[in-house]
Formats: C-alpha cells, structure tokens, sequence
C-alpha cells in the first residue's frame, strides 16, 4: 500500500489547489474525496508508490467503479481529478508520465427517446376541430408519425414535395440525403384538408408545405408549441416532443414487423448502430412493409 510519504504529496496537491489555483473549498473536497477513494484502490491492490503506477491500473481502476455501480459521469470525474493530480506530480518531478491522460470513462448506455404507445397515438391524432389552425396541425401531427419525419425535415417540406396520388413524400434529411417515403392514408386525407383550408384563407406565395396565418413557413419552435398544446388538449399524461412521434412511428413498425433494416431505410438513418452495416432496401418493398404494418397505412398503391 501507498506510504505516509506518498499520500503526503496528495495533501501538497490540495494545498497547491487552495493556495497557488485558489479553487474553492468545495472544488478542493471533491479532489480530496475522489483521489481517497483511488488511494483506497491502490491499498487493495498492493500499489507501494505513485511511479509504480500505469495506465493498466486506471483501467483496473475505472472497471472497478463501474462495476460497482458508480455512474460514467462520476467515473469520468474521478479520473478528471486523477489527470489533474499525475500532471502536478510531474511538474514535481515526482513520476515522467501521465498515467491516467489517455483513459476514458466507460460510455453510459444510450438512452431511447420515450415514445407513445399506440392508444396514446390514436388519442392525440383525434382532433375534432376544423378550420386553418386544426387542420394545418393535423396534418403536421399525421405525416410525422405516419412517416417518421425529423423536425427539421418536416419544417423544410415544400407542397411539390407531396405525391397525393402515390401517397409517398420526398424528404430531405441529414447530409442534404434524399429519400422517398411512403404516407398513410390518414395523413393524405388530413394533407389534403390541410392543403384547402391553406388556400381558401390566405392564398399563399410561399411554397412551404407548413405555414402560418401570416404566410409564412411555419418554425421549429412553433410545431413544438402546437404539438404540446394538442397533447394537453387531448388530455395526454405525458409531455409530448416532435421526436417522440418519429420514435413512436419506428417503434410500432419494428413491433410489427420486426424489420429493422426496414425501418433503418424510412428514417433515414445511415447506420442501424456503430457495429451494423447500411444495407439498402428497394423503395417497393418498403412501401410493402409499410402498408402491412403501419396502425395509420394500409394504403393500395399503384402497381
């Protein structure tokens, strides 16, 4: 185990961060309590003195912490103070490296954005109004979960972008990358609504798909508001975001289908995760898949 000679140069440290970095007493404890708790890793493992130590020890180290529950975010800060601490021993001349410069926490597990369930969809979709506002923000709501639009994607839509009568949308996504989507009748039906309230009020010059009363393509922001207005409106528990409907639409679909390279196409995603290949799938097999499984599809297309 570590030395009082060697745990002396930690309380050096903590005076070189009080005195000469003047931090505060509270950044000072959170180094004192991370560097104790890798003091007591080295006791544990026999580690006699501060340049016996490598980067194979931080490794050991930071599997330890994980193993025992300790969060990556948490990780990554004791190794923070550990960085911190070797580059003070070096400038002490005390050890030549750095052990812990290139040791990275282990990553947290990737969250999944909530999504609806198909109850909870049909409820929010089951607006009973008329008129230019309803009708617009029923369409907005029906395409993104009929065909798991991105925000920004549905924001950019132009009225030459829709194909009413092949019920399929061109959609620009990430990388300026095309792709062609299929639509569901519900949201051609509410499309086409949309499109009469859209020019019988304002007769409009913008070419945007989505627009406010004043003409203009509607925002980000806005489509954000209204799609947490529909979601209290319709009396929904949950807070309601534009990417829940697309994760809701994928959600579904693998749960009917179970074809993820299916679903990896509609959404425009280039890969099915970091270790999964892009593999292409022909439009008229999506457009089967969709068709047979989508809650709001089930459309005939052309042959």
């Amino acid at each position: 185990m570590l030395s009082g000679e060697q745990k002396e140069w930690i309380d050096r440290y903590i005076r070189y961060l009080e005195v000469e970095r003047r931090l505060s007493e509270y950044t000072c404890k959170n180094y004192q309590k991370d560097l104790n708790i890798f003091i007591s890793f080295c006791k544990e493992n026999k580690i006699s003195s501060w340049d016996n130590i490598d980067s194979e020890h931080i490794r050991s180290y930071s599997a330890s912490r994980f193993r025992s529950g300790v969060s990556p975010k948490s990780i990554q800060r004791n190794l923070s103070s550990l960085r911190s601490f070797f580059r003070y021993l070096i400038k002490e001349k005390k050890i030549k490296n750095n052990p812990a410069q290139n040791v990275r926490a282990p990553r947290a597990r990737t969250r999944l954005p909530e999504n609806l369930d198909t109850d909870m969809m049909m409820r929010l979709l089951d607006i009973k109004e008329i008129g230019f506002i309803p009708d617009r923000d029923r369409a907005i709501l029906e395409l993104m979960y009929s065909s798991g639009l991105r925000l920004s994607e549905l924001v950019n839509l132009n009225t030459t972008d829709i194909d009413l009568s092949d019920a399929t949308v061109i959609v620009t996504g990430k990388g300026n990358k095309q792709r062609i989507i299929p639509v569901g009748k519900f949201a051609i039906g509410a499309i086409k609504s949309w499109l009469r309230s859209r020019n019988n009020e304002i007769k409009p010059k913008s070419r945007a798909l989505f627009i406010s009363k004043r003409g203009e393509r509607l925002k980000a922001r806005s489509i954000q508001s209204r799609l947490s207005y529909w979601a209290k409106k319709q009396n929904l528990s949950v807070k309601v975001y534009p990417h829940m409907l697309r994760h809701s639409f994928a959600t579904h679909l693998l749960e009917s289908s179970q074809d993820l390279r299916g679903v990896q196409e509609l959404l425009g995603h280039a890969n099915i995760s970091t270790t999964q290949i892009y593999t292409h799938l022909d439009f008229q097999h999506l457009a089967q898949i969709y068709d047979q499984t989508h809650p709001r599809a089930k459309n005939k297309r052309k042959g």
